[in-house]
């Protein structure tokens, strides 16, 4: 029995852990950054802000086009069966915020929406001057990209209703607003988690993941929210989409697609901060 209890504790040495549990796992080889300035003046003489801003427009004009199209495909179909329905749309949008994340996040961060980058500005994780040069931009991008999928087809676009948002038949504007609140927090949730700087330190793997994630999340949640608001959870998209496609029922309820994925940002943000970080409650010391 001594020889075994020998063997064990040798092999408990020997073979430690890899990652230890408890704080002592999450504060390892990991400082916490300082937060974001509100205005940066240099940022506005660099070319690394401006290529930024590129990349998310140009990411967007692409997310917008692809999905667009993916959208007027299934209703130009006889029926659900004959084309990639709303499974596939799902996955339209998903796997290219996947796609976009995964080449942009070196560049600018993979935002790609006004409501993400507004939540990691509430965080203090970009100033406020990069933040509404991003929106813009996203903003841009989006209606270029939707304006493009007009020029190739322009009467099926005005026919099949252009990708724009609305809020189904069947269902209320409380519905709707409190769908896209929650699908945004689901989304920009996923994103803090995703990019969390104290798990990459802790976990080499999770920079080289977070475009899946995020993703997926964004995959999910339009099967769930497809039949209530056509799922924006992103105000670019829905302004581009609205824009191009000018008519009434695009903009009846447009203010819901800003207010809704603006206020599940702030919470996500709220949420991770306070909640999952806790950084408000830290010692100073």
């Amino acid at each position: 029995m001594e020889g075994k209890e020998e063997d064990v504790n040798l092999g408990a040495n020997k073979f430690s852990e890899r990652q230890p549990l408890g704080t002592a796992a999450q504060d390892r080889d990991y400082t916490e950054p300082p937060p974001a300035p509100l205005f940066e003046a240099s940022e506005l003489s660099s070319w690394s802000f401006y290529r930024a801003g590129i990349a998310e427009f140009v990411a967007t004009f692409l997310f917008l086009y692809v999905t667009i199209l993916t959208v007027m495909g299934v209703k130009r179909s006889p029926s659900m069966c004959a084309s990639v329905g709303i499974q596939g749309i799902a996955w339209a949008f998903g796997g290219m915020i996947f796609a976009l994340v995964y080449c942009t996040a070196g560049i600018s961060g993979g935002h790609i929406n006004p409501a993400v980058t507004f939540g990691l500005l509430l965080a203090r994780k970009l100033s406020l001057s990069r933040a509404l040069f991003y929106i813009i931009m996203q903003c841009l991008g989006a209606i270029c990209g939707a304006g493009v999928v007009k020029g190739f087809q322009k009467t099926p676009y005005q026919v099949l209703g252009g990708g724009a948002n609305t809020v189904a038949p069947g269902y209320t504007k409380g519905d709707a607003l409190g769908a896209e609140i929650v699908g945004t927090f689901v989304l920009v949730y996923t994103v803090f988690s995703a990019t969390d700087a104290k798990r990459s330190a802790r976990d080499s793997h999770v920079p080289l993941l977070a475009p899946l994630p995020i993703g997926f999340a964004v995959f999910l949640v339009h099967l769930a929210t497809i039949p209530i608001t056509g799922t924006s959870i992103n105000p670019a998209r829905s302004l581009g989409a609205a824009i191009i496609y000018n008519k009434d029922q695009a903009w009846d309820d447009h203010w819901i697609f800003w207010v809704g994925p603006f206020a599940g940002a702030a919470l996500a943000a709220l949420y991770h901060q306070v909640v999952i970080r806790a950084i408000p409650f830290r010692s100073k010391c």
